[in-house]
C-alpha cells in the first residue's frame, strides 16, 4: 500500500505543490527535490529502502530500477506527473489534473491472464535463393533453419540448415505452432557423390514449425501480418529490413507469455440461430482472422488475437468482452480520474485517450513545445480499440467535458471511428477522434478547443456495457428522450408491417436476447426495446419480410417493459370454442385448401378450424382413422389349443 510520494522538479523545469498533492492523495508528500535521478538519488534510494512508496518519474525508470536491484528491495510503482501535467504552457493550476493521475497510479490492477507458448526455434525461411541462403546460414547457429525456395540453381552444401524447393500453397497459427502445405516439393538427396540433387516433385506435403521468415516481397501469407506473432516479413531488395528480420527471429527460442485478451461467454453470442446468421460485428472487424462462426457462436483462436479490442467494443451482446484490462477495470479508471479531478478544485476536465503511440507525443509536446493544457488529462490504453462508445459516455456521465481519441498508426481506425460516431450520437457531439500525428499540432488543437461546460450531476454507472450506455446516457439527457442513432447500433426499435406479418412467430423462436416474444394466451407479437441487439435475425428469417429496424436510444422507462407490435383476433374452434391460431391465417388457409384433393368430400376442410385436441379426436372417429392400424390377430386361448388337439 502505497504511503509516500517522492516528487522532483527535474532540475526547476515543474512546479509542484507538495502540500495540495498531500491533502488531494491522503499520501505523506515531502518538498520536492531537484534532481532525484543524480544529485538526489540518496534520497531515492532511503525512500526505496522504507518501502510503500511511489516516485514521480517514469523517464527514469531504469535508474530506479538499477538502484532498487542494488538494494535489494522491490522496484517502486511510478507515475509521470511531468510530461502530462507539470510541463506545459497553460498557466491553469495543474493540481487537480496531477490529483487525477495520482489517484489513477494507485489503483489496484488486475493481473493478465496469460498462457505459455513454446517455440523450440523450428524456422521456416521463404523466398529468393540469394536472400533466403544468406538469412538461414545466418540462423544456423540459433535455430532449426529449413529453406524453401521456389527453384534453384546450386544446391548449398552447407549442411547446417535443410533445403527444400517447392510451392507454399497455405499457412495457419502462430508462433510455436504454424503449419504449412506445400505442393511440388522437391527434397534434397545429400547422398552420393558429385553435386547434391533433388527428389521427384510431390503435392500435399505438410510441415510444422514455429517461425516464419518471409523474404519473398509478395502478398503476405496472413491479413495484418504485422500482428502475426512468429512471422516475420522483409522486403528482400532492403538489406536493413532483411538484418532486423533475421536477428527477431533468432530470438524467437524459448517460453513466451501470451496474453489471453479477451473472454468469451458463447451463451451470450447472437450470430446465429437455426441457420440463419444473425450478427456478424466482430467477424467483420476482426483484424487477424482470430475469430471464426463455429455453429451459433463464434470462436476465437487465442494464440492469432492481437488483443486490438475492436470485437470487445462492437459487440452488442457482450459476449466478448476485452480482458486485458478488463471492461469494468477500464470504466473505474475513467470514473476515478473524472472523481480525483472534481475532488481537488477542478472544473470541466477533458479526457484524451491514447495507445503508446500518443504517450510519445505527449512527452515530445511536453518536452519541445506546449505540451498539455491544464484541463486535459490524458489516460494510455494498452489497446485503444477496447475504449467503445460505453466507456467514452460513461466519462462525460462521470464529469468529463469531452472526450478525444488519439489512435496510433497500429490501431484499427474503421472498428474505432464506428465507435467514436456512435458515442459522439450518444454523447451530443462531445466525443471526437484525433486524427493528428505531430506533437505540435496535437497541443495546438487541444489548446485551439473550449469544450461546453458540465451542466448535470456526475453519476457513476455499473454493470454491462449496455447497462453503462443506458445510464450515462439517461445522466447526460434526462429519461424523457429518444435519441437518434447511426445505421449498424446495436440499440434500437424493431418495425413491423402489420399488414404483412403473419404472426407466425418465427422471429420469436429465434432472438436471442429476448427481446422478441409472443402471448401464450393470445396472437400477439410482443417487443421490449432495451434488449434488443439489432442482430438482423429476426429480419433474416421472416419470410413476410415485415421487419425492419430503427437505430436509436430510447431512455424512456417504457424502453424496459413490452410492448405489442402486432396482434389480431384469435379463431374459435368450430367444436369446443377454445381459442387457437389466428382468425385472418385460419380463414385465409381453409379458403386456400377448400379446393384441394385432400380436403375434397365430406367434412375434411373442417379439421383446419379445430384446435389440436379436437382435431386428433375427430380424425381417431373418422371413416378412414390415420391412427389406427391394420387388425390384430386373436389372442390365442387355452381352449384353442385344446380343440386343435381334439381335431387331430
Amino acid at each position: 500500500m502505497v504511503k509516500q510520494l517522492i516528487t522532483c522538479t527535474c532540475s526547476g523545469s515543474q512546479t509542484i505543490d507538495s502540500e495540495g498533492l498531500a491533502a488531494a492523495s491522503g499520501l505523506q508528500v515531502a518538498p520536492p527535490c531537484a534532481a532525484l535521478c543524480t544529485a538526489d538519488i540518496g534520497r531515492a534510494a532511503q525512500a526505496l529502502q522504507a518501502e510503500d512508496v511511489m516516485i514521480a518519474c517514469q523517464q527514469e525508470a531504469r535508474v530506479f530500477a538499477d538502484l532498487a536491484e542494488e538494494l535489494g528491495v522491490d522496484p517502486a510503482p511510478l507515475v509521470d506527473l511531468r510530461d502530462r501535467a507539470g510541463w506545459t504552457e497553460d498557466d491553469a493550476p495543474t493540481l487537480p489534473k496531477m490529483a487525477a493521475l495520482l489517484a489513477e497510479a494507485r489503483m489496484e490492477i488486475t493481473p493478465e491472464r496469460t498462457v505459455d507458448i513454446a517455440s523450440e526455434g523450428l524456422c521456416l525461411i521463404l523466398g529468393p535463393e540469394e536472400v533466403a541462403l544468406e538469412a538461414a546460414a545466418q540462423l544456423a547457429d540459433h535455430l532449426g533453419v529449413t529453406v524453401l525456395l521456389p527453384s534453384v540453381e546450386h544446391l548449398p552444401e552447407d549442411r547446417r540448415f535443410d533445403v527444400t524447393v517447392g510451392r507454399l500453397r497455405k499457412a495457419q497459427g502462430a508462433l510455436g505452432g504454424f503449419s504449412v502445405s506445400l505442393d511440388a516439393v522437391q527434397e534434397l538427396v545429400p547422398g552420393g557423390r558429385g553435386a547434391f540433387t533433388l527428389s521427384a516433385p510431390r503435392d500435399g506435403g505438410t510441415a510444422e514449425c514455429d517461425i516464419i521468415l518471409d523474404l519473398t516481397g509478395g502478398t503476405p501469407l496472413f491479413p495484418a501480418h504485422e500482428k502475426r506473432e512468429g512471422y516475420l516479413r522483409a522486403d528482400p531488395a532492403h538489406a536493413p529490413a532483411v538484418a532486423a528480420a533475421v536477428m527477431a527471429a533468432s530470438h524467437l527460442v524459448g517460453t513466451f507469455e501470451k496474453p489471453l485478451y479477451v473472454r468469451a461467454e458463447p451463451l451470450l453470442c447472437a450470430h446465429s440461430r437455426a441457420g440463419q446468421t444473425g450478427c456478424t460485428r466482430c467477424l467483420d472487424l476482426c483484424p487477424t482472422g482470430a475469430i471464426l462462426p463455429a455453429g451459433e457462436h463464434v470462436s476465437i483462436d487465442p494464440m492469432i488475437c492481437a488483443g486490438c479490442g475492436a470485437c470487445s467494443s462492437a459487440c452488442p451482446s457482450g459476449a466478448i468482452s476485452y480482458d486485458a484490462p478488463p471492461v469494468d477495470e477500464t470504466l473505474r479508471r475513467v470514473q476515478l480520474l473524472a472523481q480525483s479531478y472534481l475532488a481537488a478544485g477542478g472544473r470541466d476536465p477533458r479526457l484524451l485517450v491514447v495507445d503508446a503511440h500518443g504517450s510519445e507525443m505527449i512527452r515530445l509536446a511536453a518536452r519541445y513545445g506546449r505540451g498539455l493544457p491544464a484541463d486535459v488529462v490524458p489516460m494510455e490504453m494498452a489497446a485503444i480499440g477496447a475504449f467503445g462508445h460505453a466507456e467514452a459516455v460513461a466519462a462525460l456521465a462521470a464529469g468529463f467535458a469531452r472526450v478525444s481519441l488519439l489512435p496510433g498508426p497500429r490501431a484499427e481506425a474503421d472498428a474505432l471511428a464506428a465507435e467514436v460516431a456512435l458515442a459522439a450520437a450518444i454523447g451530443a457531439g462531445r466525443v471526437e477522434l484525433l486524427d493528428i500525428a505531430d506533437p505540435d499540432a496535437l497541443s495546438d488543437r487541444l489548446y485551439d478547443t473550449t469544450p461546453e461546460p458540465v451542466t448535470h450531476q456526475p453519476v457513476r454507472p455499473i454493470g454491462t456495457r449496455r447497462q453503462v450506455t443506458r445510464q450515462a446516457a439517461r445522466a447526460l439527457h434526462g429519461p424523457a428522450e429518444t435519441l437518434p442513432l447511426p445505421d449498424g447500433a446495436p440499440y434500437g426499435a424493431v418495425l413491423v408491417d402489420t399488414d404483412a406479418c403473419t404472426l407466425c412467430l418465427s422471429c420469436v423462436s429465434l432472438c436471442p436476447s429476448g427481446a422478441l416474444g409472443d402471448n401464450p394466451d393470445l396472437p400477439q407479437l410482443r417487443f421490449q426495446e432495451d434488449a434488443c441487439l439489432q442482430c438482423g435475425l429476426c429480419a433474416n428469417v421472416c419470410p413476410e419480410d415485415a421487419i425492419t429496424y430503427e437505430p436509436r436510444l430510447n431512455l424512456e422507462d417504457t424502453a424496459l417493459d413490452q410492448v405489442v407490435l402486432n396482434e389480431e383476433e384469435p379463431f374459435a374452434c368450430i367444436e369446443c370454442g377454445a381459442l387457437f391460431g389466428v382468425k385472418s391465417t385460419v380463414e385465409r388457409v381453409t379458403e386456400k385448401l377448400a379446393a384441394h384433393a385432400m380436403f375434397a368430400g365430406g367434412d375434411k376442410i373442417k379439421l383446419i378450424q379445430m384446435c389440436d385436441d379436437c382435431r386428433v379426436n375427430a380424425q381417431y372417429h373418422s371413416e378412414n382413422n390415420p391412427f389406427s392400424g391394420v387388425e390384430r390377430p386373436r389372442v390365442r386361448t387355452t381352449d384353442d389349443y385344446l380343440s386343435k388337439r381334439r381335431d387331430h
